[in-house]
């Protein structure tokens, strides 16, 4: 698979893709040449599983009942860790 393949990808493929790439890494199986290319994919199916992740908290938004039961619509926050 081609890099500009990649952004076409879902969040969900991306993901598993990276999976597959991980567990081929974890096994030590993989050739040198061939585990740098595969390193070199991760790092870009991370990047756009990332981008995915900070579109969609972009879209959320946070819904709140007040003290008066009125339903409060606001931006959602992600707290800091």
């Amino acid at each position: 698979m081609e890099y500009d393949e990649i952004k076409n990808l879902s969040f969900e493929e991306a993901i598993s893709q990276l999976e597959i790439i991980v567990r081929e890494l974890e096994s030590g199986r993989t050739k040198l040449d061939d585990a740098v290319i595969a390193y070199e994919k991760a790092i870009a199916l991370k990047q756009l599983c990332e981008n995915k992740l900070k579109d969609a908290q972009l879209k959320i938004e946070k819904i709140e009942i007040t003290p008066s039961d009125e339903v409060k619509v606001s931006e959602f926050i992600v707290p800091e860790v």
